[in-house]
């Protein structure tokens, strides 16, 4: 295999790499010649996605083929010089950049941090001399803030655009971007899964089209350079458990004891066959890590059962490892050295290789971040991986040789899973997105090319969050402030807690807060100051990387402090806390003041209110029950008895004191008179309030204005019914609503809408009355609804919709009037029979447009007919009633003609 362009006598300040040696055996090489092509070889820099399956070698092939297209460009005078001879890699994960950095400087035969090199948040192999550079997505993004050109790079490589990260979405847009000013900068995105074709459109936006030779400049779809799997023949098991995978705590322990029971199982069966081979566990978390690899370990040293692992060590992968253990797990084992089961989160799912393995037990869960918009919570949560990952995690099997790949769960479960995994601007808190693209010049991303559009809902929030740091101006663009925070490596709430806090509780002490709270560490039952603790004494694994992020923290605490001048400084009301062990959970209340939060009296589960309107539960057992506040640094969606029934579990918390709440979240302070109608009459209190949570309720007389905004919101709320419709103006009102409907204008709409809408016509008074505290009781609506009748036609309103029918008999009936809100119903008089007879003619209402519906009584006042034709039930239906209630009812007339008879209400005796 000849290496592409390795330019010929040239004097370089760099010597070429060796691209034969180092992509010896590795499946890439053999597209190298297409990449180098697509990207215009020899001529202006290009732009190109590479679609290869993981362990082809595209991670260790393509950085260096690059580097030498630059070294071949500065040979020509194409670039001047080595200021731009760096070609930067980004990897999603801190562990997968540091073993590929590893990995290529040892294939190249050259010292880590010379040629080759990496940085990652708090550690750095890489100096002026370095050629590549492997870098994580956050690393590159506040390198593009502080140098919008990246003056430094002549390359960039966007490794794993396929896991769809937050961070690579935004270095997709702005790169692209950059490219529009930058025609001499080469940019590449890799993808291990099959939508290379919607990243290729994104990318070949940047340029004007083809050159004169016919390479790629940009104006359509970037090249898409492909290369053949490199999987060796893979069988698919299917081992399902018996118990569910998931319930309402997230993962059970019954099925991850069937994961590790399964791994030991078929690892011990393919050892016997080949004891060079290894084996890779995929779980969802850092806990089911350790569950699994603990259970495995106490296999291996009890014999549990026959299918004992002989031998075997078993590592852990995760972000929470130290750096050291996950280099150890990602190394490969030594020749002829202990065989190893390698039990790993979605870490070594495409970003990583793991050496020797030819065996895959997968649990089929991930972890993926999800956001709740009705509570503004965004956390990880345990579901089904996508068909996608779990294909990538099978062809680990099947790299070095024939594999196994053992799935802990049924094949139907693979089937329904969703395609790919849902992308991280999807689903994620934007605030620290948001802060980026203001500083970048694109608020909200407004024309910023990204695979998917960010949330509206999402980014309205972040945005939000970002004007109450003080961190953008009211166009979206980042203020000084902004700019100040964004160069700090937390999301935005902590670097102002990080510095607002050093303020009043020193620089060491924010820093440690902060750095704690921005960590992977799991705080044990949601306690912070555990967990602090903890890492204080220096034994946690994570100790080590805490301690630098601390020093760097408090570095930067002091920087930026010293530099903000009066454009940033702590709020007027901030004081310190009463005591050092409160100082973690004050920083932490300055960074979420919306989730400072307070216990819910009562008995059962604890549960707590935050500030922000929501409510969550503690972990069982958790040390933090009983604290009557707290500072809550993670609260996610959950289910089950930790919930409490709320729905939200807190997962990371420090004791808080009452005064420092108030402190930390004072712009959340309120002191207001609330008046509210209730059982007829204004009522009204004091209440302060932090957030949405009660600090004090006491019982005052409600002033007029605060009468006046109780009333007008019960009835928004629950309409005139607040008053209450008496007899009588229930009666009125139905009169006039039957004219409106017949005869339109001038005739009032009485309609509940219409009344609302109309109320500073008719009820002024009362409203007035009821405001000063008056009660309902003694207001009539008839009075008001009167002032609403049209004069002069008013005068004609007892002729037109009497409130009484004069029958036959003499007997005055009351007419029940149709609904004010039926549009169709009819007046309705309820009258014995007898006192109808000789009535031919059905009365008519309002100028004869509405006939009256009868209801013909028996003497028991049960109805025996429902006519509007009077005159047709006389000749007619009449006399079957009369056949079956005669007998019924001997004491009352039934005359064979009715017609004739004398209308009376009085029974025969009588008459």
């Amino acid at each position: 295999m000849k290496s592409p362009l390795v330019p010929p006598n040239a004097a370089l300040a760099y010597r070429p790499f060796d691209l034969e040696t180092i992509g010896a055996g590795l499946v890439f090489g053999e597209s190298l010649g297409e990449l180098a092509k697509a990207l215009g070889a020899g001529g202006t820099a290009g732009a190109a996605v590479v679609q290869a399956p993981p362990g082809t070698g595209k991670t260790t092939l393509v950085p260096p083929l690059l580097a030498n297209m630059t070294l071949a460009n500065i040979a020509a005078g194409a670039v001047k010089g080595n200021e731009r001879a760096r070609v930067v890699v980004t990897q999603p994960r801190r562990v997968a950049a540091r073993s590929a950095a590893r990995r290529l400087a040892a294939l190249d035969g050259s010292r880590l941090g010379d040629r080759v090199g990496y940085t990652v948040r708090g550690e750095s192999q890489a100096g002026p001399g370095t050629v590549i550079e492997f870098v994580t997505p956050g690393i590159l993004l506040r390198r593009l803030l502080a140098d919008p050109g990246l003056e430094t790079a002549s390359a960039v490589i966007l490794d794993e655009v396929h896991e769809r990260g937050l961070e690579t979405d935004l270095l997709l847009g702005m790169l692209i971007e950059v490219r529009e000013l930058r025609d001499d900068l080469t940019l590449v995105a890799m993808s291990a899964t099959l939508d290379a074709p919607r990243f290729a459109a994104l990318i070949g936006r940047a340029g004007v089209g083809d050159d004169a030779n016919g390479m790629h400049d940009g104006g359509g779809p970037a090249p898409v350079v492909d290369c053949p799997s490199a999987l060796h023949p893979l069988k698919v098991e299917w081992a399902p458990a018996a118990s569910p995978r998931l319930d309402g705590r997230g993962v059970t322990r019954a099925f991850l004891d069937h994961v590790a029971d399964t791994a030991a199982a078929s690892y011990t069966d393919m050892l016997a066959a080949d004891p060079d081979i290894d084996a890779l566990v995929f779980v969802p978390g850092a806990w089911e890590v350790s569950y699994v690899a603990s259970r495995l370990r106490a296999r291996m040293t009890a014999g549990i059962s026959a299918a004992r692992v002989p031998d075997a060590e078993v590592l852990e992968l995760h972000g929470q490892a130290s750096p050291k253990e996950q280099d150890r797990a990602v190394s490969g084992r030594e020749p002829g050295g202990t065989p190893r089961i390698v039990v790993s989160t979605a870490l070594a799912e495409s970003s990583l290789t793991v050496p020797g393995v030819r065996l895959v037990i997968d649990s089929g869960l991930s972890r993926e971040l999800r956001r709740d918009a009705n509570r503004g919570m965004s956390g990880l949560v345990t579901v089904s991986c996508s068909r996608a990952s779990a294909e990538q995690r099978a062809g680990r099997a099947a790299r070095q040789g024939p594999g196994r790949v053992v799935r802990c769960y049924e094949q139907k479960a693979y089937g329904s899973a969703p395609a790919h995994p849902t992308p991280e601007i999807s689903a994620a808190d934007l605030t620290g997105a948001a802060l980026i693209l203001a500083c970048w010049g694109s608020p909200g991303g407004r024309g910023l090319a990204l695979p998917d559009a960010p949330p509206q809902g999402a980014m309205a929030d972040a945005i939000e969050v970002l004007r109450e740091l003080g961190a953008i101006y009211p166009d979206g663009l980042a203020t000084d402030v902004g700019k100040t925070l964004a160069r700090i490596p937390a999301d935005p709430r902590l670097a102002r807690a990080l510095l607002d806090g050093a303020a009043a509780v020193g620089h060491h002490t924010a820093a440690e807060a902060v750095a704690l709270v921005a960590g992977d560490q799991r705080a044990p039952g949601a306690d912070v100051t555990r967990l602090l603790a903890t890492l204080r004494t220096g034994k946690d694994p994570a100790a080590r990387r805490w301690a630098e992020d601390v020093r760097r923290m408090e570095a930067i605490a002091r920087q930026e402090s010293s530099g903000i001048g009066s454009s940033m400084t702590a709020p007027p009301s901030l004081s310190s806390p009463a005591s050092p062990a409160e100082a973690l959970g004050f920083v932490v209340a300055l960074a979420f003041p919306d989730r400072v939060a307070r216990r819910v009296p009562g008995t059962g589960p604890e549960r707590y209110l935050l500030t922000s309107g929501t409510r969550a539960g503690l972990p069982g057992g958790s040390p933090l029950a009983g604290h009557e506040w707290l500072a809550v640094a993670e609260v996610s969606r959950a289910e089950g008895r930790d919930a409490a029934g709320t729905g939200a579990v807190i997962r990371s918390a420090a004791p808080l004191a009452a005064d420092s709440a108030e402190s930390a979240a004072s712009h959340l302070l309120s002191d207001t008179v609330e008046a509210e109608f209730k059982q007829g009459r204004v009522t009204a209190r004091q209440v302060r309030r932090l957030g949405a949570i009660v600090l004090s309720s006491t019982p005052v007389r409600p002033s007029i204005d605060d009468g006046r905004v109780a009333v007008a919101r019960a009835l928004a709320k629950e309409g005139l019914r607040t008053i209450g419709w008496s007899t009588g103006a229930d009666a009125l009102r139905r009169r006039l609503a039957l004219m409106h409907r017949e005869l339109g204008d001038p005739w009032p709409d009485v309609s509940e809408p219409a009344l609302l809408a109309r109320l500073d016509k008719w009820l002024v008074p009362e409203l007035e009355a009821l405001a000063g505290g008056a009660a309902t009781s003694g207001i009539n609506l008839a009075e008001p609804l009167r002032r609403l009748l049209p004069w002069p036609e008013a005068a004609r309103l007892d002729e037109l919709v009497p409130e009484w029918l004069e029958v036959p008999s003499g007997s005055r009936v009351r007419i029940d009037y149709p609904d004010a809100e039926d549009d169709g119903g009819r007046p309705v008089v309820a009258v014995k029979l007898q006192e109808c007879f000789g009535w031919a003619e059905t009365p008519r209402l309002v100028g004869g447009r509405v006939p009256v519906l009868f209801h013909l009584l028996s003497p028991a006042r049960r109805p025996l007919a429902v006519t509007d034709d009077l005159a047709s039930f006389w000749s007619g239906p009449y006399a079957q009633v009369r056949a079956e209630m005669r007998g019924r009812y001997p004491k009352h007339p039934w005359p064979e003609d009715p017609w004739t008879a004398l209308a009376t209400a009085k029974t025969k005796r009588k008459m």
